[in-house]
């Protein structure tokens, strides 16, 4: 997928008139915050797992890191991030733009309640210079979420 498809997805929801697109990068946290004028733990980042030959994306706020301990008990499986490769070809999306739409319906799409402390968020949509800012539910229903997790501690 791409920015474009990413368009298209969100189309169905009314909400990608609302996507954002910027003239520089927004691929990492810092990018995105700097780009979008606000603190860097609203950017709603999205890192890509296998486990066990499943894809699975967890968004997380900008400020927090995954817990091994924690994903380990709730996914029964170690966090085991794809290579930017793989992150393409299972997500259909770019590291740098990877996002928790328009993917392949194969795809466990999991919130991480790091989330919840914020009015809304800002997830990429598909390229490195893009994001939308969101309710966190409006993120759970356009992102078809299987539902909140808690496997990340903050960074720092």
């Amino acid at each position: 997928m791409s920015l474009n498809g990413v368009k298209e997805y969100l189309k169905v929801f009314g909400v990608d008139k609302r996507i954002l697109e910027f003239s520089v990068s927004s691929a990492t946290v810092s990018q995105a915050a700097q780009a979008l004028g606000c603190e860097p733990c609203r950017i709603a980042k999205t890192l890509s797992f296998d486990c066990g030959g499943q894809t699975i994306l967890v968004v997380t706020a900008g400020d927090c890191k995954i817990s091994n301990a924690k994903y380990k008990a709730v996914f029964h499986c170690k966090a085991k991030m794809l290579t930017p490769e793989e992150a393409l070809k299972c997500t259909g999306h770019a590291v740098g733009g990877i996002c928790p739409f328009a993917v392949p319906e194969n795809v466990k799409i999991y919130l991480d309640v790091s989330l919840r402390r914020f009015k809304t968020v800002f997830p990429a949509c598909g390229s490195s210079n893009s994001a939308i800012e969101l309710t966190t539910e409006e993120l759970e229903q356009y992102a078809k979420s299987s539902g909140w997790v808690d496997v990340c501690s903050p960074t720092g």
